[in-house]
């Protein structure tokens, strides 16, 4: 039996990519006040984990336009990380070493996820983007 069970995005390395950036955003996060629990903290947290469930949720799309939506909405959470990220920096609560640290690996992310997303397309040329 393959090492994935049968679940083909574990094997996909913008997945466990996706997987690493969850994990500096929880290490980030995990150093902000105690008052920011149900603020920047839960929310960065939520929108990391929903790129990589958006990721995995494309893998059993029947239609390539269907795999792109989740594609899509993975790339919008990775949009609303780097948002908390610049909340968290007007807050003082990172620095900018951090935040370009943060941008660089998000950057090579939503890189991806468009290449993803461009692939996706090329291969259904007759279905209109959307």
């Amino acid at each position: 039996m393959d090492k994935n069970y049968g679940f083909r995005f574990r094997s996909w390395n913008i997945y466990n990519d996706a997987r690493k950036f969850k994990r500096e955003i929880y290490s980030i996060v995990s150093k902000f006040p105690k008052e920011e629990k149900f603020g920047i903290i839960d929310q960065a947290k939520r929108a990391s984990v929903s790129i990589i469930l958006n990721i995995a949720e494309s893998a059993n799309k029947n239609t390539d336009k269907d795999m792109r939506v989740y594609i899509n909405r993975a790339h919008c959470s990775l949009d609303e990380v780097i948002a908390c990220m610049d909340c968290a920096i007007d807050e003082g609560f990172i620095d900018v070493k951090t935040q370009t640290h943060i941008l660089e690996i998000a950057c090579d992310l939503a890189k991806r996820l468009n290449g993803f997303t461009k692939y996706l397309t090329e291969q259904s040329p007759h279905i209109v983007k959307s």
